[in-house]
């Protein structure tokens, strides 16, 4: 019994970084939280276009987190489990937005959806489509930066699950898309939820992309990120406020998903 809590207590000499490492992640919402001008929070979060900031950036994240999980669960399971060549290239290439400044990738969006990109000007001169700064622009800035998160987390998941269902699957005769809906999703649920939250976390903090691709207006490309960043230059309190929004947001969902998925993923 000794050794046991002996083996649960925590190094000296990890102490003093943990409690700079807590400090350094806590802090920045503490003061955020200290800072906030409680007694004009109603007429701030009243004010013209912040609902319509808040709306888009919900609507938006939730789109991108939907297409998220259309083409990057599918795109999980072919770095997980197929034998095509070229699979750590190709792995390589999906977490690429993970280290590319956001406003790079903004501008590699412009560069292949813009009016005059490989894509776009395609779809310009065909269908008349225009998609640089559009709400639709929007949503897919943010699912350039937040897909490579979902796919992590759901390849992640297909690894460590235990292939044997799959292959009692098949010897009852049971096809591939079928085991794949009815055992392998299953089994994965949890790591498919992790990566859906923090899919949509990302998304709704996006930044960099959104502006460049997708631009700076109100009602219809202005998130909840581009309007605290306005609202800092002429009016930091305000801009309190919307990060306080944001910050309750994120945090809530957080908090409500974590024990039901999150924890079992973790587990």
């Amino acid at each position: 019994m000794t050794r046991a809590r002996e083996g649960t207590g925590i190094p000296a000499p990890l102490l003093v970084p943990a409690a700079l490492g807590v400090a350094f992640l806590v802090l920045p919402v503490a003061g955020l939280l200290i800072r906030t001008p409680w007694s004009d929070l109603g007429p701030q979060l009243t004010a013209p276009g912040v609902g319509e900031a808040l709306r888009l950036s919900l609507v938006s994240a939730t789109l991108a987190t939907l297409l998220s999980l259309l083409i990057g669960v599918p795109l999980a399971w072919v770095l997980a489990r197929s034998r095509i060549r070229g699979r750590s290239v190709l792995r390589a290439l999906v977490t690429v937005p993970l280290v590319l400044p956001p406003v790079v990738g903004g501008v590699a969006l412009f560069l292949v959806l813009g009016r005059q990109g490989i894509v776009g000007s395609w779809l310009d001169d065909a269908f008349g489509i225009t998609i640089p700064f559009t709400t639709t622009a929007v949503v897919i800035a943010e699912t350039f930066v937040a897909m490579p998160f979902l796919v992590i987390s759901v390849e992640g998941a297909l690894r460590a699950a235990d292939a044997r269902f799959e292959d009692v699957a098949a010897t009852l005769g049971a096809d591939r898309w079928t085991t794949f809906r009815r055992v392998t999703l299953p089994l994965v649920a949890p790591g498919v939820a992790a990566g859906a939250v923090l899919c949509w976390a990302r998304a709704l903090g996006e930044f960099g992309a959104t502006i460049t691709f997708a631009g700076n207006f109100p009602g219809t490309t202005q998130t909840m990120p581009l309007a605290v960043y306005l609202a800092l230059q002429r009016d930091p309190e305000a801009a309190i406020v919307l990060s306080l929004v944001l910050l309750t947001v994120s945090l809530g969902t957080l908090l409500l998903l974590r024990d039901r998925w999150l924890g079992r993923a973790v587990a």
